[in-house]
């Protein structure tokens, strides 16, 4: 089993509450709070569905724009011994930092896709 979803290109969490067994969830990457649930697979589907579209419309009557989420763009912390060897060796390459480390997720999420 999956533990996200995908609708209209937000991602969704799929979690289970052990003290009632009710199925819920919220869309993921983005700072709004939009969350659903039920007590089947189908009712929580449905209802995330119901809340990504309700907040696609309340955008839409506010003339704001909506959040997406994973703009391809994002910081990560390793050690400067890392740093330094993945800037070395994208300059021996003749390629950008941003490039290798593309490259390099690429290849990892092949892996396991």
């Amino acid at each position: 089993m999956k533990n996200t979803m995908t609708y209209r290109g937000y991602v969704g969490s799929i979690e289970v509450s052990e003290e009632d067994g009710v199925l819920f969830g919220k869309v993921l990457g983005i700072r709004s709070l939009i969350s659903y649930e039920g007590s089947t697979a189908k009712e929580l589907v449905d209802d995330f569905h119901g809340a990504v579209d309700d907040y696609l419309s309340a955008c839409e009557a506010e003339g704001t724009k909506p959040e997406t989420a994973y703009k391809g763009s994002f910081n990560i912390r390793t050690t400067p011994d890392v740093h330094r060897r993945a800037a070395i060796y994208a300059i021996n390459h003749n390629e950008t930092l941003n490039s290798f480390v593309t490259e390099a997720l690429e290849e990892k999420l092949a892996e396991v896709e």
